[in-house]
């Protein structure tokens, strides 16, 4: 029986994985050109870490050796990554495709050498070669190995003889990566039409369905439909991501046994999601928490958390690339926030909301006075969110020049990020809920600066949408969505959590007032928080 795997490329014999013959033949049909007697074209194939570009590029590999009259030849790379010297990594190439093809010819001691290999003189017949890992190389070897290309295809361009009749018989390339390394951060500019770049996009709803139906065939267990929009939406297709919620639903792991004579319920589901969330380790998500650690990552997801405005996704910004590449961010593209920059997917959102909130605050004890009846608060009867707010307040006040001696704080203004008071909050209510008996867990709804924290206790769910007071216009507005949030959720009422410097009696008295909104019936119960001065 097949299974999930998310462990490098996927094996079609033993594993389960969609097809995407599309995207294969459209890989092959650039390679090959069209016609393809006029040459076909040096491409470059990208997408973020773990969206399957080596697999496609192996299916795309052995489709061209099957259907083509031409030698295609894939080579990996990344054993040349620590290698400073050009000459050393053309060499290792060079011996590569003499080794495959079965060629002979001198040493390579030069790009010139290199350069030669692909002559009509050394090669038998026109060659597809495609350079996986490309982007692992120094950038000084990539300017040099891109340098020969760009001649080779130049050339090729020139010559108007059939591609197997022309002076160099290099008739395709692709160079595999995750950063786009022949255009914004190569200063030698791009060696090829970047046009003829291919992206390798994450799976649609469809295709991973398709994976979940054909589980539920072989294995005779069904998944709820639920189960499948939910693995969908948490991890927005990213196929390293699906494939490991599926490993952990089928297949289980230490701690959790699943139970195979039953359907995998949406039950099952966030009892996995919650510990991938909180506790097991990915080598994709470890990956993507190493590449926000530090700066340049680090200063610009903390501003990514923000809830004020959204950040412009401009591809050609450094720090936007890097963090696309790596697998972070991506670009929203529809509704009034299109073309800003939003998570990768809500569950990158969380393992990244967790992270900073348990490394920017790893304590937050002295919760309140120990003399203080937070069964008052949390009793019963219920969660008295307003009375919750104001044990938080009170904790602020007391704890802020210790707690926030540390906090990271802008570099333009040197103001503390307005996404640490999200972080403590959160870190404080799930302390306290720890001992009072309830669950506590951030929920992101839009991928960027919304962000809602739930507490779930004694069967009953509050939502607090947390934002920084920026103006009435934005407090107005802010009332209206918390409404219609709260829809749904299935709640009719949710309490509107605005964190504010500072907020004298009067606008105290008349902006935390509960509203009870017209068009849904839900009652919206505005609390500010005072941060106090964040100079």
């Amino acid at each position: 029986m097949r299974s999930f795997s998310s462990y490098g490329p996927i094996d079609k014999d033993i594993h389960y994985y969609v097809p995407r013959t599309e995207l294969i033949r459209l890989v092959c049909e650039r390679l090959l050109g069209d016609p393809p007697e006029r040459g076909g074209h040096y491409v470059t194939v990208w997408a973020p870490r773990q969206c399957g570009k080596s697999w496609i590029m192996n299916e795309a590999l052995h489709k061209l050796n099957r259907e083509s009259p031409y030698n295609a030849l894939k080579l990996e790379l990344e054993s040349l990554k620590r290698v400073q010297d050009p000459t050393e990594c053309i060499a290792y190439i060079a011996g590569k495709i003499a080794g495959s093809l079965g060629l002979e010819f001198g040493p390579v001691k030069g790009m010139a050498d290199f350069e030669s290999i692909f002559g009509r003189d050394v090669l038998k017949k026109p060659l597809v070669l495609i350079l996986d890992e490309f982007d692992a190389l120094r950038e000084n070897v990539i300017s040099g190995i891109v340098g020969v290309l760009r001649n080779v295809y130049n050339a090729r361009r020139k010559d108007t003889a059939p591609t197997a009749e022309k002076e160099f018989l290099l008739h395709g390339v692709a160079l595999i990566g995750v950063r786009s390394v022949l255009g914004t951060e190569n200063a030698q500019g791009p060696p090829f039409n970047v046009q003829r770049s291919i992206h390798v996009p994450n799976l649609t709803f469809d295709e991973v369905r398709s994976m979940f139906d054909w589980y539920a065939k072989e294995s005779g267990q069904a998944v709820e439909a639920e189960v499948v929009e939910s693995v969908f939406r948490e991890t927005n297709g990213q196929p390293g991501l699906v494939s490991w919620l599926g490993e952990l639903l089928t297949e289980g792991y230490d701690g959790h046994r699943p139970d195979n004579s039953r359907a995998i319920s949406p039950g099952d589901f966030e009892l996995v999601y919650e510990d991938a969330v909180n506790v097991l380790p990915n080598t994709n998500i470890l990956n993507i928490v190493s590449k926000v650690r530090e700066e340049p990552g680090r200063a610009t997801v903390l501003e990514l958390f923000k809830t004020r405005e959204f950040m412009p996704f401009r591809f050609d910004d450094p720090r936007i690339n890097y963090l696309y590449m790596n697998g972070v961010i991506d670009r929203e593209r529809s509704g009034h926030a299109k073309n800003a920059v939003r998570f990768s997917c809500p569950f990158v959102q969380k393992r990244l909301f967790n992270y900073f909130s348990h490394e920017i605050f790893r304590t937050v004890d002295r919760l309140y006075d120990p003399m203080t009846d937070v069964e008052a608060v949390a009793g019963d009867d219920g969660v008295d969110i307003p009375g919750l707010m104001k044990l938080y307040q009170d904790y602020l006040n007391r704890n802020r020049d210790w707690l926030l001696r540390d906090a990271p704080r802008r570099k333009t203004d040197l103001r503390i990020f307005e996404a640490v008071f999200h972080f403590n909050l959160y870190m404080y209510l799930k302390s306290f809920f720890q001992d009072m008996g309830g669950a506590v867990f951030p929920e992101f709804p839009t991928g960027n600066g919304k962000i809602d924290i739930l507490i779930r206790r004694d069967g009953t769910l509050y939502a607090l949408e947390l934002k920084s007071f920026k103006n009435r216009y934005a407090y107005r507005q802010a009332l209206e969505r918390a409404a219609q949030y709260a829809v749904q959720l299935g709640i009719d009422r949710i309490f509107l959590i605005f964190f504010i410097e500072s907020i004298d009696e009067k606008n105290r008295r008349e902006l935390e007032t509960a509203i009870r909104d017209d068009a849904t019936g839900v009652v919206v119960e505005p609390i500010f928080v005072e941060t106090g001065n964040a100079e």
